[in-house]
Order: structure tokens, then C-alpha cells, then sequence
């Protein structure tokens, strides 16, 4: 996707069980896609630092989800199962981590890596994608937090300074 097109529709289940879609978020003001894999080091880095940024915004009405769009017969991690005990070690299992079984919501957002971030706001139009912040391996380092920065402008209704950063991450694991 190239930024300013509009979200597409799509239905996936979330380890919960339940199906959720992109109308399920029509309420939140933005609404944040992480592709995160169960099983990439990439991923394992950042995990908290997501879920502290969709409890930090969740009272702005912002929306944050992961997708795991990796196969999951060459990696039992990438599984709806696996996905759940990620969560568990999180202790936060009300957040919302959808399977991308058929890859689908992968290959339209184009998406290369995990993980990978796609900001949305209220028109649900790409406001942001690439990564996270500049220190995977350390978060008490990082100098750039591109994608926290590009939540508060996009909440705010400014564009955002740096729109596009270059994926780094583990490649996904394609069928």
C-alpha cells in the first residue's frame, strides 16, 4: 500500500476465536496494524513495546492490532495456539492478534517483514508504515520513535514528518 490509499476490507480470526473486520475498528479514531510473528526475534523485541503503546493510547480512541501473517506449517509458533500462549506470557490477552491464514491481508497491505507497522487514520486512509522506533535490540536506546511520533500527529490531524521507514525485521514466512 502507498500512503494516503484507503484500508481495505478484510475478515480474520483473532485467537480469541471470534472474527473480527475492518469495520469492527470504524469507531477508533486511528487504528495501527503491526504484522508480528510468534517465533521472529524482531517481533519478541517489540512486543512490549506494542502493547504499551495501545494501552498508552487507547483513552485517545486508537485502535492497535497485530496480524500474524506467517505460514504456520513450517513454524507451529505462527498457529492460532502459538499465538495464544504469546499472549499469555504477555499477560495481556485481551489484546487483539488476528492469523492471516491464507495470507491474504499480507500480500494487499504489503507487508515484506515482521514486524511491520500500517497507521491509519479516521478516513482509514495509510498515514504511516515501516518501523517501530530506530533500536530494535534496545529500547532505553532509541533515538527515533517514528511510529509513536506518527501516532501523536496523526491523532492530532498533522501529517506526519516521516511517513515511510524502511522495514527491518525477519522476512515472512510465505506458503
Amino acid at each position: 500500500m502507498n500512503i494516503g490509499e484507503k484500508l481495505f476490507n478484510f475478515k480474520l480470526q483473532a485467537t480469541n476465536g471470534e472474527y473480527f473486520t475492518n469495520f469492527t475498528f470504524a469507531d477508533k479514531y486511528a487504528l495501527c496494524i503491526v504484522l508480528m510473528g510468534s517465533n521472529c526475534k524482531y517481533s519478541e523485541a517489540y512486543w512490549k513495546r506494542i502493547l504499551k503503546l495501545s494501552d498508552q493510547y487507547e483513552e485517545d480512541n486508537m485502535g492497535v492490532i497485530a496480524i500474524n501473517p506467517n505460514d504456520e506449517s513450517k513454524d507451529a509458533s505462527n498457529s492460532l495456539e502459538g499465538m495464544k500462549q504469546k499472549l499469555k506470557t504477555y499477560q495481556h490477552p485481551n489484546f487483539v492478534y488476528l492469523k492471516d491464514t491464507e495470507q491474504m491481508v499480507v500480500k494487499k497491505i504489503g507487508a515484506e517483514k515482521t514486524p511491520e507497522v500500517f497507521l491509519f487514520n479516521s478516513k482509514r486512509e495509510l498515514v504511516y508504515k515501516g518501523i517501530v522506533d530506530d533500536n530494535w535490540e534496545n529500547e532505553t536506546q532509541v533515538m527515533m520513535a517514528y511510529l509513536e511520533d506518527a501516532i501523536e500527529y496523526c491523532l492530532d490531524g498533522i501529517d506526519i514528518d516521516y511517513p515511510e521507514m524502511p522495514g527491518q525485521g525477519s522476512n515472512i514466512i510465505w506458503k
